[in-house]
């Protein structure tokens, strides 16, 4: 079964919110031993999310694997459809393709799923959602809600309360990816390799297709005929789907750096007015899930370090492009693993138990009907 024949099965005997029981939802975390399922774990406990109970689901080679929750010893077991039942939530991070093998089997369960691959981000149908920036589109899904990619959600914390001065007319960013965004192995060679370089032994890559000790490379995901990586494609077209800016004209060049689990991105911002900076500055200051680290006299910006294991994405050298009266630079860091994935994941699930969006609304509900926030 397809994923979209599981979505028409959704629409056609989902029902309405207000049938549902108030008992706390019963969640699963799918991908649990991968370095976000890890995360989404940490965070699940951390805060204190509404849940009856809490399974634990990977391949069936990381079955087995114990974890520790609320202070409670909680076994992996291998996804299956048996494992599945009765689970009204689930928070995935095992990829696209397994995202797309059991979403049919979750609709058929009428189980939500919140998915952090690039499976359904683009479907038409499938909410991409930001809670900081278009949080009410979560209350029209129909079974699935997509987590963004990391580079787009870090970006898009400064980009969408800065619109709010003057309409975007172009963005250039340049990202400095960690290698958490590759996953934990690459992050365990990337320590390893650190270690054979210090030790004058040459470094050898297995999981990231060049060592990425003391060095660089552009962003190895697969390059499309027209010259950018699909991970550059990805920040341009989420950032549209999210934004609701369709026309949105967007160029990224996405490089991998050595770094642990933390990106950054260089941002330059062309508005269709002019936006000073101190505006900039305020309206950022103000915006949730946002820290400014702007220190002038001290020539001190944010960095990896700023960020890694916190929620905030740090934004700072703001400042004015000399070549463009009507463009902003600036400079940000964010948590890849964090808010770049799972702590976005959980706060979209948070919401969607605080608003009583947990089940789609029923096909007959107009979507006009769908609570609205202010975002």
């Amino acid at each position: 079964m397809v994923f979209s024949e599981g979505l028409n099965w959704l629409q056609n005997t989902c029902v309405s919110p207000a049938s549902l029981s108030t008992r706390p939802p019963t969640v699963a975390v799918l991908g649990a031993t991968g370095a976000v399922g890890r995360e989404l774990i940490l965070l699940l406990e951390q805060r204190d999310f509404p849940s009856d109970s809490l399974k634990l689901l990977a391949s069936p080679r990381s079955a087995g694997t114990r974890f520790t929750f609320r202070g409670e010893s909680l076994t992996v077991e291998a996804v299956s459809e048996e494992a599945l039942a009765g689970v009204d939530l689930v928070l995935a991070s095992a990829g696209g393709s397994i995202s797309r093998q059991w979403a049919p089997v979750m609709g058929a369960h009428g189980t939500l799923l919140i998915d952090n691959s690039s499976a359904f981000r683009l479907e038409p149908r499938v909410p991409l959602v930001v809670p900081e920036v278009n949080l009410a589109a979560a209350s029209r899904h129909q079974g699935v809600i997509a987590n963004p990619n990391c580079t787009t959600i870090l970006l898009l914390l400064a980009l969408a309360p800065l619109r709010r001065l003057a309409p975007l007319r172009r963005v250039v960013v340049s990202t400095y990816q960690s290698a958490s965004g590759a996953g934990a192995q690459a992050m365990a060679e990337l320590e390893t390799t650190s270690r054979d370089v210090l030790q004058g032994r040459q470094p050898r890559s297995h999981v990231l297709p060049y060592p990425l000790a003391f060095n660089l490379f552009l962003h190895n995901s697969p390059l499309a005929g027209n010259g950018y990586c699909e991970e550059e494609l990805k920040m341009l077209r989420e950032s549209r789907k999210i934004l609701a800016q369709p026309d949105l004209r967007l160029s990224a060049t996405c490089v991998r750096v050595p770094v642990l689990r933390a990106h950054a991105e260089a941002v330059n911002i062309e508005f269709e007015a002019p936006v000073s900076v101190d505006a900039a500055r305020r309206v950022l200051g103000e915006a949730p899930g946002v820290r400014i680290i702007d220190d002038w006299p001290n020539n001190r910006f944010p960095m990896p370090s700023d960020v890694t294991g916190k929620d905030p994405v740090a934004v700072g050298r703001i400042r004015q492009d000399l070549s463009n009266s009507n463009g902003l630079e600036l400079w940000l860091c964010g948590d890849q693993i964090r808010k770049g994935a799972a702590l976005n994941a959980v706060q979209i699930a948070e919401a969607v138990v605080r608003h009583g969006w947990l089940k789609p609304l029923s096909p007959r509900q107009p979507d006009q009907d769908a609570p609205v926030l202010q975002s």
